[in-house]
């Protein structure tokens, strides 16, 4: 059994592009892709790379149940989907190397899937239909299984539609065998922007409504809108315009401009709002992991915790140089592990919304004291608040050095008006997925630059990777390209198969912002 620790996770994809196993695999992909066949899913090159992983040995079993539910919203009961009763779903906890073993059962009325968002995976297991496997239909079952690989902080959610906007999504923990932080308490926070049945409001709905253009109705200009129902709320010029369900004038200095354009009546942590907190508590000098995941669907989040800095040790799961700031900002699908010694007293975890003009909010308690009120706003909020491309990753998870053998430009391309978004002017079409594939050959570096021809930011992920962002950044597989700019990215091509690569504001990618980055034979 291989010796498992973090090299020997990143060794291991490097070392099966060196065993020639792409000319042996005798593989069956589409002829006519860009660069000629494609790798598929179920191709031998893909479990030749899964037996190539380190592992324990060990199966953790898991059974996750996705129903129609009722979940209690801080006093507010809504009709939603949902893994299990409560919210996040039940948290899965495995060490890296093991084997992941994870019955989806499907009792909704609509086919789904899970997505396991940050896991470096085998491509069938990856959770995208029709690219890497089938929805699973209404009252059937399937089973995912695979090697975890690396630890880190990490999510799961459906890719189905707009289905990751319900109540579908928990988190998942690898943990590090090797664990290097030293630390006495850990608090896993998902946060997360809701809209599901309230007031009759669904995902689907606001996704047709944002189809047809913000323009649509006479609004004019970028961001306007004047349909749906609810009618114009905010209009006294003290923050963004409320339109239906969707907003005009969520601005964002951290992000650039336009933070987001859709509308939700609450943002949560751990599932409750600001109304209506989770307490975390600790002992005094008590030094907490925050592990820190954002599952919202259009919110970037400022994340502070009132009267304390906090030291930002990982994201996305891969360490980096430790950094003390005041806080971090979370767009959707990020996730950050911070560091924090705790003082004596109440504190609040202040999640701003941006632009959003509205916040959910935490408590840590570790004595008496009466709690801090929903509307408080810490100091930090106006402190040093870094983006990632601001850090730098750890020694031990950076790339070597070595120039491209592929290398790719992604435009960042449509807009609010139209709501025409894309990559490189085109949309994904999910009838033809590999049209306009993006390709790489196994063992190559890649290359991709991020370039934002738009007048908003987005959250981009890529599927079964982690990247490197430049001049010696992190390792993540998501990150903000903010409007105007351009981020560039490398990463090793040891994960063989057809993955997406998207805006993670899943109104975005519904409509066409996602692309295919595919294996070559």
């Amino acid at each position: 059994m291989p010796e498992i620790n973090r090299r020997s996770f990143i060794g291991a994809g490097a070392a099966v592009s060196g065993l020639g196993l792409l000319a042996a695999c005798g593989r069956t992909g589409s002829a006519g892709s860009p660069g000629g066949a494609l790798v598929t899913p179920g191709d031998a090159i893909v479990d030749a790379v899964e037996k190539e992983r380190a592992g324990t040995g060990k199966e953790r079993a898991f059974t996750l149940r996705a129903a129609e539910s009722e979940l209690d919203l801080g006093g507010r009961t809504v009709r939603t989907w949902s893994f299990g009763d409560a919210l996040p779903g039940e948290e899965l906890r495995v060490s890296a190397g093991d084997t992941l073993k994870a019955t989806l059962e499907n009792r909704l009325p609509d086919p789904t899937s899970i997505h396991w968002h940050g896991l470096a995976l085998r491509n069938d297991m990856d959770g995208v239909p029709p690219i890497t496997q089938k929805a699973v239909k209404p009252g059937g079952d399937f089973t995912y299984r695979f090697i975890v690989d690396t630890p880190g902080t990490h999510w799961f959610h459906p890719h189905v539609g707009t289905q990751i906007d319900r109540g579908l999504y928990a988190p998942i923990i690898v943990d590090d065998p090797d664990e290097p932080l030293a630390y006495d308490e850990e608090w896993v926070v998902m946060l997360d922007d809701w809209l599901d049945g309230i007031d009759g409001t669904t995902p689907d709905a606001v996704l047709e409504e944002v189809r047809e253009g913000m323009d649509h109705g006479g609004g004019g200009g970028h961001g306007g809108h004047g349909g749906g129902e609810g009618g114009m709320e905010g209009m006294d010029g003290g923050g963004p315009m409320r339109m239906g369900n969707t907003l005009m004038g969520a601005s964002s200095d951290l992000l650039g401009g336009d933070a987001g354009d859709i509308y939700y009546p609450l943002h949560l942590v751990n599932g409750r709002p600001a109304d209506d907190p989770r307490t975390f508590k600790a002992d005094p000098g008590a030094r907490l992991r925050l592990r820190l995941i954002n599952a919202g669907g259009d919110t970037a989040y400022r994340v502070v915790l009132g009267g304390h800095r906090m030291t930002i040790t990982h994201t996305d799961g891969y360490p980096v140089e430790h950094r003390e700031v005041d806080g971090v900002v979370l767009g959707m699908g990020e996730r950050y592990d911070v560091l924090v010694t705790l003082k004596d007293g109440v504190f609040p975890l202040v999640v701003l919304a941006e632009g959003k003009d509205a916040t959910a909010l935490g408590l840590v308690r570790t004595g008496s004291g009466e709690a801090p009120g929903k509307d408080v706003r810490p100091d930090e909020l106006d402190g040093k608040i870094v983006h990632a491309t601001e850090l730098k990753a750890a020694p031990e998870v950076r790339l070597e050095k070595r120039g491209p053998e592929a290398e790719h430009t992604i435009e960042l391309t449509g807009g609010m008006g139209a709501y025409d978004w894309a990559l490189n002017g085109r949309r994904f079409d999910h009838e033809d997925p590999t049209k306009g594939a993006f390709t790489c050959e196994q063992g190559q570096r890649v290359r991709v630059v991020f370039k934002n021809s738009t007048m908003m930011w987005h959250p981009m992920h890529l599927h079964g990777h982690t990247f490197q962002i430049a001049d010696g950044g992190p390792r993540k597989d998501t990150v903000i390209v903010l409007p105007g700019q351009s981020v560039k990215v490398d990463f090793e091509a040891d994960n063989p198969g057809q993955w997406l690569v998207h805006c993670h504001n899943i109104y975005h990618g519904e409509v066409g912002m996602m692309g295919l980055l595919a294996y070559t034979a």
